[in-house]
């Protein structure tokens, strides 16, 4: 009886422990989501050699040169992006107020709206959180900017000791396995790896293709702030389901401050992107690489989407695709399965 209540007791504390470091762990799951998807780039840039199995390049400098060009990359797009993106910003800027009042002489035209209020009133009227005035709103907005800062240089130094340490990690973990199933799991964490790694391939080559056809067809049309739109529909690009949605709204509604028939164009322009993403895009890069069928896809972003919001809807995908290797394996063969309904 002691052992019992000892044992519920320490589970107990142990859940609450997990439940009051919630946001470390988060941190933790995403690295490691991260440093499984980089491991197989790792693995072939430091191409071991055959006779003594030694790498040629170190795994540090391998890391850090994959670090060297997703910077030099984030740069380069910089570069190219940002300042028209802040230019448009800033022209978008001066013109809300206009765009305000035509919402607002629309509103009272068909008598959805009594009288005006001016840009000042509604930023004044407007929910500002649980600070409860328009100074601790931005404040709040800081704090929560600088610990996103913190969060994203901490994965990155997680990410960095994952990926060195992994191998003693994964063999410190096979200790306290059977000896009979240690086979089993060195194949499902190489199963996992792949998996984890196809997502974050894909989710990178879709983001990259939505945001370029996005700003292509978006400039050529002349809807005007089409750098912010398509870094919008990028960003959207990895959050399931809605993000595509919200890219088109962003399109739409910018260009119906234009001309409503641009706006039918634009809105159309973005349903097709949205039938090529579904239909082609996500079927070859996602699906088959990934291998989660859909009903296991919903339900694991709404269940993510329940325990974490957006960054639980993120990694929904591949919380979805370890789930699916796991249960693969513990599941019993096809056959026994059979035989156990007979």
């Amino acid at each position: 009886m002691l052992q019992t209540v000892l044992a519920i007791a320490g589970i107990v504390i142990l859940l609450a422990v997990l439940w009051a470091a919630r946001e470390a762990l988060m941190l933790v799951y995403v690295s490691a989501l991260i440093a499984m998807g980089l491991s197989p780039l790792v693995k072939s840039i430091e191409r071991p050699r055959a006779d003594s199995g030694r790498s040629r390049v170190p795994r540090w400098l391998a890391i850090l040169s994959i670090y060297a060009v997703l910077i030099a990359v984030l740069v380069m797009i910089g570069l190219t992006v940002i300042p028209p993106l802040v230019a448009q910003g800033e022209a978008l800027w001066a013109r809300l107020p206009s765009e305000f009042n035509r919402l607002q002489t629309f509103l009272i035209r068909h008598r959805l709206m009594t009288h005006r209020v001016t840009l000042e009133e509604a930023v004044q009227n407007a929910p500002s959180g649980s600070s409860g005035n328009a100074v601790g709103t931005v404040l709040v907005a800081i704090s929560s900017l600088i610990g996103g800062a913190f969060g994203l240089i901490t994965i990155l130094i997680l990410t960095f000791y994952l990926l060195i340490e992994a191998e003693e990690m994964f063999e410190y973990v096979v200790r306290f396995i059977p000896a009979g199933r240690r086979g089993d799991l060195a194949l499902a964490a190489r199963q996992s790896v792949t998996k984890v790694s196809a997502w974050l391939r894909a989710q990178f080559i879709l983001a990259g293709v939505m945001g370029t056809f996005s700003a292509v067809g978006l400039g050529l049309m002349g809807v005007p702030y089409f750098y912010v739109i398509a870094l919008v529909a990028a960003i959207g690009e990895t959050i399931p389901i809605v993000g595509p949605i919200i890219g088109g709204v962003t399109a739409v509604a910018v260009a119906v401050t234009v001309s409503p028939k641009l706006a039918l164009i634009v809105g159309s322009y973005f349903l097709v992107l949205h039938q090529l993403e579904a239909n082609i895009l996500v079927p070859k890069i996602m699906e088959r690489s990934v291998g989660v069928s859909p009903v296991a896809v919903l339900v694991a972003l709404l269940v993510g989407g329940a325990l974490w919001g957006l960054v639980g809807a993120i990694l929904a995908i591949p919380t979805a695709a370890i789930l699916s290797v796991i249960i693969e394996d513990l599941a019993p063969p096809p056959d026994v399965q059979l035989q156990r309904v007979k």
